[in-house]
């Protein structure tokens, strides 16, 4: 049984209360509210293939609009996206979209979006030719991208448990031979529960498959690229024939980025010249692009966002476990996925107030050798011998990111030094009389 609001036109469970949460207006039976025509859109108010009323916009992308509608027969609330006309003219377009389809029915994962439906109907108002539609699950939320735009950072419990969710949806996705190629946190969708976000990944349309699935049938000109500039990793913005999983595992990385410092690691006027900054540049660490971010983060980012994805972390699960490590959370990513937000906080301020284990000593310097004592000074009148030449400490490198610190040197060294040198000169003096 769903109920609907007179004034918008949202549709809600029974058991949601009995005002519309919008704008507060009281529900009715949705039995008793037709859906209402728009001259604006005929598609609202119409039935899509005799299966869905549809009764409002709630999106509309670059690839087809999204309508809210109620399921006759079943009173389930569903989405359904409706091609546009022009996209719909291509063939590729098309297959993409069976593929986004397709792939999330066949991963049926609880932090991937659910597919009701894919087909092909006639006698959509507006249309002369007959339109595809997806039907998927409603989701009451709203996209990472939103929340983003909105508050700028997340909580890092809140970080935590999405990237955790999105390992567990990722993971086993790269697992059946799926890669998504367009992770961004506009495919992330974010439903609100008492104990925090519940993860929907959303779009496979760009998906690429790693064990022949598409039976050689491929969308892709080798050499283009996939994906949000932003987000897209150095092997894609290259446009490689061989990417793989670690692809995705770059973008979540930099979704981490973003979400904790505040904006993307990577950023230009326009797309060639963010693909060539991935490609050629390095990102600057957290803590010095963003004062507030915790410095603990730089060493796990520098590794997230390697350029070769052999250097990078192998999976996001592995990304995942390494974020919640590196705050000083026991367990893995399975466990955050599940946990409240409030029990992350509570353990991750526990992990702060932990007494840091304290270094153990220095060991005793052993005695030197008699060949590293310093040689006797040379007797009166005896030749000067020239002093043995010592290798010097072979250089080692340091990570990009680490600071060196300085000493000063102290003050008694000089007066010191230039005692040394007036005996020594006396010395000398002596010797050549």
């Amino acid at each position: 049984m769903l109920n609907a609001c007179p004034q918008c036109h949202r549709l809600y469970p029974a058991d949601a209360g009995a005002f519309c949460q919008a704008d507060g207006t009281r529900l009715v039976p949705s039995s008793e509210l037709p859906p209402k025509a728009n001259p604006d859109d005929p598609v609202i108010g119409h039935s899509i293939a005799g299966k869905y009323e549809v009764r409002r916009v709630v999106a509309d992308g670059g690839m087809g609009r999204v309508y809210e509608a109620r399921a006759v027969g079943d009173e389930r609330r569903v989405a359904v996206k409706l091609l546009h006309a022009d996209i719909a003219d291509d063939e590729v377009n098309i297959e993409r979209f069976r593929r986004e389809a397709n792939t999330s029915r066949e991963l049926g994962h609880a932090n991937v979006v659910e597919v009701i439906d894919f087909a092909e109907t006639a006698g959509i108002p507006g249309r002369r030719v007959a339109a595809w539609y997806l039907a998927m699950e409603y989701l009451d939320g709203e996209e990472l991208r939103a929340v983003l735009k909105r508050d700028i950072y997340l909580p890092l419990p809140r970080v935590i448990r999405v990237v955790s969710q999105l390992a567990e949806a990722l993971d086993s996705a790269h697992a059946r031979g799926f890669v998504h190629r367009d992770i961004k946190p506009d495919n992330v969708f974010l439903v609100r529960s008492g104990e925090g976000d519940v993860v929907k990944l959303l779009d496979f349309g760009s998906v690429k498959f790693t064990r022949g699935q598409d039976r050689g049938n491929k969308l892709t000109v080798m050499g283009t690229t996939i994906g949000s500039p932003f987000y897209m990793s150095p092997e894609q913005a290259h446009g490689s024939a061989d990417l793989d999983h670690r692809a995705d595992v770059w973008a979540v990385g930099v979704i981490v980025y973003e979400a904790m410092v505040g904006k993307v690691p990577f950023t230009a006027p326009n797309g060639p010249q963010i693909l060539f900054k991935i490609v050629g540049d390095n990102p600057e660490p957290p803590s010095f692009a963003n004062d507030k971010c915790p410095p603990e983060l730089d060493a796990f980012m520098f590794k997230a966002l390697q350029k070769k994805p052999a250097e990078r972390y192998q999976s996001v699960g592995e990304l995942a476990d390494a974020l919640g490590h590196t705050f000083g959370l026991s367990g893995d990513h399975h466990a955050w996925a599940r946990a409240a937000e409030s029990a992350l906080q509570t353990q991750l301020d526990d992990a702060r107030k932990a007494p840091s284990v304290p270094a153990p000593p220095p060991a005793p310097e052993a005695p030197l050798a008699q060949a590293e004592l310093a040689p006797p000074p040379p007797a009166p009148g005896a030749p000067l011998t020239p002093p043995v030449a010592v290798a010097a400490p072979a250089k080692t490198s340091l990570p990009s990111v680490m600071v060196v610190p300085t000493t000063k040197t102290p003050a008694w060294v000089y007066p010191a030094a230039a005692v040394g040198v007036a005996a020594l000169a006396g010395l000398v003096y002596a010797l050549s009389r």
